[in-house]
Formats: C-alpha cells, sequence, structure tokens
C-alpha cells in the first residue's frame, strides 16, 4: 500500500476511534469521499491495524444503530422550521 494511503487510513481511523464521527463526518474532516473512508476503515484498516481496526468497527457499528434516530430528528427539525 502507498505511503500516502496508509497515512490517511491511520489517521481516519484513530479519527473515528477518538471521536466517534460517523463516516460522513469524517469525510468532511479529511476532504475525502464518502466511499473513501469506508473502504479505507473497512477494508484496507483490517490489513494495517487490527487493534484500531476492532476499536473503529466499534465505533461505526454505534452509528449504525443510532443511525435511524438521526433521521428521525432531522426530519423533526426539518417540518418544525417550516
Amino acid at each position: 500500500m502507498r505511503e500516502d494511503i496508509l497515512e490517511r487510513v491511520i489517521d481516519e481511523a484513530r479519527y473515528i476511534a477518538t471521536t466517534g464521527a460517523t463516516v460522513r463526518a469524517t469525510a468532511k474532516v479529511f476532504l475525502s469521499s464518502k466511499s473513501t473512508v469506508h473502504k479505507d476503515v473497512t477494508e484496507r484498516l483490517r490489513q494495517v491495524d487490527k487493534t484500531l481496526y476492532s476499536k473503529v468497527q466499534k465505533s461505526l457499528k454505534k452509528n449504525l444503530a443510532e443511525r435511524h434516530i438521526r433521521g428521525g430528528e432531522a426530519t423533526k427539525r426539518k417540518y418544525k422550521k417550516g
């Protein structure tokens, strides 16, 4: 794996592990696409650092479980404005 990609993968993974950020939020911070971040932390990271990979997977699973709540809150805010 190229050095720049390796650094990006580690940086994104550390960010998600420490902040609990979503893939979308991480993509905004690192100026990448959601697809790139997702591939980095689900496929590439597993080959690089298994311990960090398991921490990131916990955050991703938590975000997945809470996704419907955030969507409901966003809809609530949308119609409250109108």
